[in-house]
């Protein structure tokens, strides 16, 4: 049976929407984050939260797509398709991080020129199948799971809550399903208000700690998402996508909360944050309509280059941190022209790599695999 000749379901455009808002406020804050001097002062403070929205989301999505296709659809059928999707901006982002490797040497990463390139390219070898690489590995020095492209630790728990989830959670029960959501939910409270941070910040370094904590990230969010998508019963929402997107940035451009002497309370707050407030935005999204042309080209533009821009704008962060550590105790409002060329590039790599790599390439996979 051709598993790949399954009907495409329509896609919730809004949803798509928030996805391309999430993205371009993580490359915000990817780009504010060498002026921060703490947590405190960052000024996309919550912006790392965009991660636990998008493992929110891809539940959603995954469950909408595929929960009722399992009489049609084996488990190697399913990981084709998500390899089909997700895998060559991987294999892309990876690439795009060794080319700019050497380029970025720098104060805050001084022993670059000292990598040899055999080593180099067995890190982006490893980095195309996103199986993290061990400390010994580490040619950036941040213990990152992937040095040549940060984003990769993300991914990697992407794939393994997909799979979970087509091993066998997709097999329980609306009310297993919700035993398993409160349990993972308690243990992302738990994370977040005794974490040392007063963040759920974490999850991309290759130790047994840091592997927990990608978890504890990744589980609720996403068969949260799943859990929603078999309850949630969307209605009419007028202007959704405006709300939904007002909300999100709300949501991540909040202030740091309690500052450094209550730190319990940020961890709180990103607790509410993830357990009920994005599963709200999600449920809204789903339930609103475009309204007009205008917003449904804007929709479908932000969620056609969502994962392009988040899978190759670190490639050029790394570029930025390089240069604002050169220029030790420059602020953002002396660099900003930098910053705001390194945002606009990040969008035009971004679309680039969809026009002119990304949907070939599935559409070739698409054919191969027929």
């Amino acid at each position: 049976m051709n598993n790949n000749a399954l009907p495409t379901k329509p896609h919730y455009l809004i949803l798509d929407g928030l996805r391309g808002v999430a993205a371009m406020i993580v490359v915000a804050f990817h780009l504010c984050e060498p002026h921060a001097t703490s947590h405190v002062t960052q000024l996309v403070n919550h912006g790392y939260l965009a991660v636990d929205f998008f493992f929110l989301l891809s539940g959603f999505v995954v469950g909408y797509a595929y929960d009722d296709r399992w009489t049609k659809l084996t488990v190697g059928g399913f990981f084709r398709r998500r390899l089909e999707r997700l895998q060559p901006l991987v294999v892309l982002g990876m690439a795009m991080g060794a080319i700019g490797f050497y380029f970025t040497d720098s104060t805050i990463w001084p022993l670059i020129h000292t990598v040899p390139v055999w080593k180099l390219v067995v890190v982006m070898l490893i980095g195309f199948t996103l199986i993290p690489v061990p400390l010994s590995m580490d040619i950036r020095g941040w213990q990152e799971m992937h040095p040549l492209n940060s984003v990769g630790w993300s991914l990697f728990f992407e794939y393994v809550a997909n799979f979970l989830y087509a091993i066998g959670i997709r097999k329980l029960s609306k009310k297993a399903l919700s035993v398993l959501v409160v349990l993972a939910a308690a243990a992302l409270v738990h994370f977040a208000v005794t974490n040392p941070n007063g963040d759920v910040t974490g999850g991309w370094t290759l130790t047994p700690e840091q592997v927990r904590v990608g978890l504890t990230r990744t589980i609720f969010p996403f068969f949260a998402g799943l859990l929603l998508s078999r309850i949630a019963k969307p209605t009419y929402i007028k202007n959704a996508f405006l709300w939904c997107s007002l909300l999100l940035a709300a949501v991540l451009f909040m202030p740091r909360i309690g500052g450094t002497e209550h730190l319990w309370m940020n961890g709180l707050y990103e607790s509410v944050c993830i357990i009920f407030i994005f599963p709200v935005i999600v449920y809204l999204g789903a339930s609103g309509r475009v309204q007009n042309p205008s917003e449904e080209r804007i929709c479908r533009f932000l969620g056609d280059i969502s994962y392009p821009l988040y899978m190759t704008h670190y490639t050029l962060v790394y570029f930025y941190v390089a240069w604002v550590s050169d220029h030790k105790g420059i602020s953002l409002t002396e660099s900003w022209p930098y910053a705001l060329l390194t945002f606009v590039g990040a969008l035009i790599v971004a679309y680039a790599s969809l026009k002119l790599y990304d949907e070939p390439v599935r559409a070739w996979l698409r054919k191969k695999f027929k």
